[in-house]
This record gives structure tokens, C-alpha cells and sequence, in this order.
């Protein structure tokens, strides 16, 4: 499993254009599964269910993460439109979103390559304008320890970016630490260092 942050929408982005008459409307939003891309398309079909066409594309988890892309022309010629628009996507290094872009067809043919640039152009432009945010992947630790040990730990939280969730006060101290990923291996060594191995640390949950 990859570790690393990466960037996701924080919210909607809107572009528009007009292009020989034809107007192209880009929308970007946040979806975190594939059943989230393909909601946004349809709630995008139902608010132009009147324009020709409404074109997509997605990257429905990390940027890298093909298999969780997907693409549709939604009657245009193969390959110049949904294409397009995911090759937008899966470059921008963005994870977790969806584009469609609807068309609303002026009666003057634009060719392959004037759907191809249009498409491809109206994501990119969107992209410029999106706010993102990064993701983190986070889990969560019980780390077990005497309480003389407590003031190590919890100078320790702040070196990793971790927090503290909860604590129980019983025999021993029982606390549950949110860290990401990334930095598991190095907080648990750091804390078995500092306690001479008498404090435990373990996946919360066995998970």
C-alpha cells in the first residue's frame, strides 16, 4: 500500500467556453470512489439533460491508481472526448476526481482534433482554477505504557505529526495515537528506544 499524501479537490471547479458556436462546460468535483464518479456524471446528466452531450472522465483514487480510472465520448467520435479528458486527469497528479464536460452543439462540425483540443482544453483549464488540498493516510496505534513513560510519548507525538485520540487511565495507560502511515515504522521504533522496550505499540484493533 502506497503511504504518501497526495492532492485531492477541496471543492468544485467550473469552466466555460464557447468555441464556433458550440459551448463546452467543464466541471470538476471531489468523488473518493468509483460510485462517486459515477454519481457526479449522472447528477451532471440530469442538470443538462438537454445538451448533446456530457463527456467524462475520472480518477476515482490515487493519481497512479489506474485501475480505478475511467472514460466515456457519450456519443462523440471514439476517442476524442473522454480520452482527452482522463489524460488531463491522470497528468495533473490530482487523485479522487471527476470530470464531465457537457456539450452543447452549435451545428458547426469541429472535427476530431477540434473536439480532441476542445475536451482535453476545457479540463486543463479547470485544473488551473481547482483549490486542492493533500490527503493523508492515516492510522491508528494503541500504544501501551507505564505511566511513567507518558511525557516521552506524548513529546514524542508532535515529531511525527501524530495525535493523541484518546487515553485510559487504568493499570497501565492505554493510549490510541492517529499517525500517518508513512510514519508507523520509525514512531514505534522511536518509542520502544525511549522506553527501553517496555511500552507496546500495536495496529489498533489488529487491523
Amino acid at each position: 500500500m502506497n503511504d504518501q499524501p497526495y492532492l485531492i479537490p477541496a471543492q468544485l471547479a467550473l469552466f466555460e467556453e464557447e468555441i464556433k458556436k458550440s459551448v463546452f462546460i467543464t466541471q470538476l468535483a471531489h468523488t473518493p470512489s468509483v460510485e462517486a464518479a459515477k454519481a457526479f456524471v449522472e447528477q451532471v446528466k440530469m442538470q443538462h439533460s438537454d445538451a448533446r452531450h456530457n463527456c467524462w472522465g475520472f480518477v476515482a483514487g490515487r493519481p497512479e491508481d489506474s485501475m480505478k480510472w475511467g472514460f466515456s465520448d457519450d456519443g462523440e467520435p471514439s476517442g476524442t472526448a473522454g480520452k482527452p479528458i482522463l489524460a488531463q486527469l491522470s497528468g495533473s497528479g490530482v487523485g479522487e476526481i471527476t470530470a464531465v464536460v457537457t456539450r452543447y452543439s452549435g451545428g458547426i462540425k469541429l472535427g476530431t482534433g477540434g473536439l480532441v483540443k476542445a475536451y482535453g482544453g476545457g479540463v486543463q483549464q479547470a485544473l488551473k482554477s481547482l483549490q486542492t488540498i493533500e490527503k493523508k493516510i492515516t492510522t491508528k496505534l494503541l500504544v501501551e505504557l507505564d505511566y511513567g513513560f507518558i511525557a516521552i510519548v506524548q513529546a514524542l507525538l508532535p515529531q511525527f505529526s501524530a495525535q493523541e485520540v484518546e487515553t485510559d487511565y487504568s493499570e497501565q495507560v492505554k493510549m490510541v495515537v492517529e499517525i500517518e502511515l508513512r510514519y508507523v515504522s520509525d514512531f514505534t521504533q522511536a518509542i520502544i528506544n525511549k522506553s527501553g522496550a517496555k511500552a507496546l505499540v500495536a495496529p489498533l484493533d489488529g487491523k
